[in-house]
């Protein structure tokens, strides 16, 4: 087994140690546009809860800080396909940031049983090369079998990430959906 870091470094397939530098930034890159994107939809939603609540309490109209403002200044009258319009921008916003994590979930345990197969590879030529043993294949194995693990790692977390995400994005588009409904029922 390794014991360092160092001894890792030294007896790792060069393909390995890209692999895991790629699956790292990989790794800090979700969890930046995850925490990104949370922290700025957990503000969005609230913004949006205070609009509605407004409209549920009376108000005939949007409150200046909520995203439906936007929509309606132009326009003097609701309609359903202006709230339409509005839901779908809603969503595209939203959702920013998902493909990503998509891409990167499905992809990183190939990108790690990659790194895994280089490196089994080596260590059966390296077995032709000298004599090998059985604890040279284990080692070898171990060692490749990293860069499977770390890159269902990282899609887990990419994948949690997500459906996190896309939650939130639904909600918020239900907040939409939902002042636009308040005011068209108060036109009536």
């Amino acid at each position: 087994m390794f014991h360092t870091f160092a001894d890792y470094y030294d007896k790792s397939h060069p393909v390995t140690l890209i692999v895991l530098l790629v699956l790292s930034l990989y790794f800090i890159s979700v969890n930046w546009v995850f925490f990104y994107r949370f922290f700025s939809l957990n503000q969005w939603i609230s913004t949006e809860n205070q609009s509605l609540e407004s409209l549920l309490m009376g108000s005939h109209q949007i409150p200046d800080y909520a995203y439906l403002s936007h929509f309606c200044k132009s326009s003097q009258r609701f309609s359903t396909s202006l709230f339409d319009m509005a839901t779908y921008a809603t969503t595209k916003e939203a959702t920013k940031g998902l493909m990503f994590l998509s891409i990167v979930a499905s992809t990183t345990p190939f990108i790690g049983l990659f790194g895994t197969v280089i490196s089994i590879l080596g260590t059966f030529d390296n077995i032709g090369q000298a004599s090998g043993t059985m604890s040279i294949i284990a080692a070898g194995v171990s060692d490749a079998l990293v860069a499977t693990a770390s890159g269902i790692f990282v899609a887990i977390f990419a994948y949690t990430y997500h459906q996190i995400l896309k939650r939130k994005a639904f909600e918020l588009s239900g907040l939409i959906r939902m002042q636009g409904d308040a005011l068209l029922s108060k036109e009536v």
